[in-house]
């Protein structure tokens, strides 16, 4: 089919790849000139594994092209995805400015029957929306559908390539078949395709964030009881995660959620809620919880040196919001940046992909560290906020030896309580015992 993906971001760039992939003819478009010319000569502008091998096999072989002209790429398109970003807006809903301005352009670009696709993030009733925006000024037949995706940044080719399952909104017979057609290829494993109305479906995305925001959220409120109780929450989370109906996935405690889909969806969520006369109070709660978590690690930092910080140097492992990703969208790991520096501690910082990002927002208010070792450097503590692999199995040895004070402040519980207790350092973590290094000694 031709397809034309509006919008290159997370979503856009990794749906315009991968239905490239399935031999489409691609062209994705952004109102971004210099964006386009990095691509349309192999450069990706985000971070996300596998995809460039991808990115630079279907540009080779022409099936991915790159334009900043809505009009000469939905010109041959039997099928037009906006991936566009949907912000929060200042009342906690989604900003919808982006989706419906380009939906009012595509109104007399259409010259035959055409599927527009909502891929992005949408509220309920977004689809209606976006006919009423094409209809006034368009001639020839068209359907809006939804089609929510579910990609998870650091395995968003894997989960395109080979989905979970497919959602896809719409009231249309025909654009149906379409959708049925295109995504075939991704589904031969037997994995469904679920068709239902376009409000459902809509609401199936906000749901779905929604519900595992809430199940991080409850977990962490779990780890916080464990650490007043005496109890592991690694032992609860195993206890627990083994229950059919409650399954192990989104069961880590940590500190909090971030990224650019779980804290705007919950929030806009929340707010179609109370546009509909709805008080939703799990989702204000989750929203409070999940925010004092992120302050847990310089909590518990303020606890071990008091609440005067000025002077003491904080080394931070991971920027991201989760590993695998340059993603620092509502990363905890830059409110805590924000309360060290505030605290007058000296932070220095290292994450194998998200540096870059956040050097453009913090400047050189913060060092980065060419690696792990060099941030810990005369440090008088360290502090974990993302799981990367390679931060899972350090020298201890070469690390105390390199630390002013040997302290570790693991916000993702990459480390074994034993091993800690014989490592001679200070370790905190999320719903576990602390490990005090002379108590351990004194056995």
């Amino acid at each position: 089919m031709n397809i034309a993906v509006v919008g290159t971001g997370y979503v856009g760039l990794v749906t315009g790849t991968c239905f490239a992939e399935m031999g489409n003819n691609v062209i994705c478009v952004d109102i971004d000139t210099d964006k386009v010319e990095r691509m349309r000569k192999g450069s990706i502008p985000i971070y996300e594994p596998h995809l460039d091998v991808l990115f630079d096999r279907n540009i080779s072989q022409g099936r991915l092209h790159f334009t900043t002209s809505l009009e000469s790429a939905v010109d041959q398109a039997e099928v037009i995805f906006l991936a566009l970003p949907t912000p929060p807006g200042e009342d906690g809903g989604a900003d919808l400015s982006y989706v419906l301005g380009v939906a009012k352009q595509l109104g007399p670009m259409l010259k035959r029957y055409t599927v527009i696709v909502n891929k992005s993030t949408v509220p309920v009733g977004t689809a209606e929306k976006v006919h009423a925006a094409i209809a006034p000024n368009c001639t020839s037949g068209f359907d809006v559908v939804s089609n929510p995706e579910f990609l998870r940044e650091g395995f968003a080719v894997d989960d395109f390539l080979k989905p979970d399952r497919v959602v896809v909104g719409t009231s249309s017979e025909k654009a149906r078949r379409v959708m049925n057609e295109l995504y075939a290829p991704f589904l031969r494993q037997g994995n469904p395709i679920y068709f239902m109305d376009e409000r459902s479906s809509e609401l199936t995305k906000y749901a779905a964030n929604a519900f595992l925001a809430t199940k991080i959220t409850f977990m962490n409120e779990i780890a916080n009881l464990c650490e007043r109780t005496g109890a592991n929450v690694d032992a609860v989370r195993i206890g627990i995660g083994s229950d059919s109906r409650i399954g192990k996935r989104f069961l880590f405690a940590g500190i909090g959620y971030g990224g650019s889909c779980f804290p705007k969806d919950v929030q806009a969520l929340q707010r179609t809620a109370l546009e509909h006369a709805y008080d939703f109070r799990i989702l204000d709660s989750v929203m409070q919880v999940n925010q004092a978590q992120k302050q847990v690690l310089v909590n518990k930092l303020l606890d071990y040196y008091g609440t005067d910080l000025n002077g003491k140097h904080i080394a931070l492992w991971g920027l991201a919001f989760k590993p695998e990703t340059d993603d620092i969208r509502e990363a905890p790991a830059l409110e805590i940046i924000d309360a060290l520096v505030k605290a007058g501690a000296r932070v220095s910082a290292y994450d194998p992909e998200a540096m870059n990002n956040v050097r453009k927002v913090l400047g050189d208010s913060i060092t980065f560290a060419a690696d792990p070792y060099e941030a810990t450097k005369n440090a008088d503590a360290l502090l974990i906020a993302t799981e990367w692999a390679v931060f899972r199995t350090p020298d201890f040895v070469k690390l105390k030896s390199l630390m002013h004070t040997p302290a570790i402040f693991d916000g993702r519980n990459l480390y074994d309580l034993e091993k800690m207790e014989e490592s001679g350092f200070f370790y905190s973590s999320i719903g576990r015992k602390t490990i005090h290094p002379l108590k351990a000694n004194s056995n």
